[in-house]
């Protein structure tokens, strides 16, 4: 085989809040500490035992950076492909250190919210996804978007909808019961 390949594929739960940073250029740059955690019941005791790894997550990509900041907090399982990269860095000491972490690129890379609406994570009108360079696709409209005094009902009829939403609005009416 000619080629390589450096993907990662985590599921687990941020450890902190999105952290956002700027870099010269003006871009930003958000991270965060992801724990996954391996559950086994031990042979000799029978007793539960449980192993995590924490992962310094670095987002590049600004579409992804921004569903991180705005829906991620504390506690939040997401699931995330991203790849390794091993920097080195002086620390305040002048120590010279380094790290590695799982980095979502401007052009690749994927984030998906897995927590369940309402489970006290923040509100984000359910699960979102986004990949690469790609747009937002929430399966309802964002809470910024939903009306205050009339909630979306996952049962009413979706055509009525697409035929008084006009434009640009097809985003809010899309089923996201679909198994792909």
């Amino acid at each position: 085989m000619s080629g390589s390949v450096n993907k990662v594929i985590l599921i687990g739960n941020l450890g902190r809040d999105p952290e956002v940073r700027r870099m010269n250029s003006g871009e930003a740059v958000v991270s965060f500490s992801l724990a996954t955690t391996e559950s086994w019941r031990d042979k000799m005791s029978g007793e539960r035992r449980d192993r995590t790894e924490w992962h310094n997550v670095v987002i590049f990509n600004e579409n992804l950076g921004k569903i991180a900041e705005q829906y991620c907090k504390k506690g939040s399982k997401v699931y995330l492909e991203g790849q390794l990269q091993t920097r080195e860095y002086q620390d305040r000491d002048g120590n010279q250190r380094r790290t590695t972490e799982v980095v979502l690129q401007r052009f690749r890379g994927e984030l998906t919210l897995l927590d369940s609406r309402g489970g006290g994570r923040g509100d984000y009108g359910g699960d979102a996804m986004v990949e690469g360079g790609g747009n937002a696709s929430f399966g309802r409209s964002s809470p910024m978007e939903r009306s205050q005094d009339r909630p979306m009902d996952r049962n009413e009829d979706r055509m009525s909808d697409r035929r008084s939403s006009g434009p640009g609005r097809m985003a809010d009416v899309i089923d996201d019961d679909i198994p792909f």
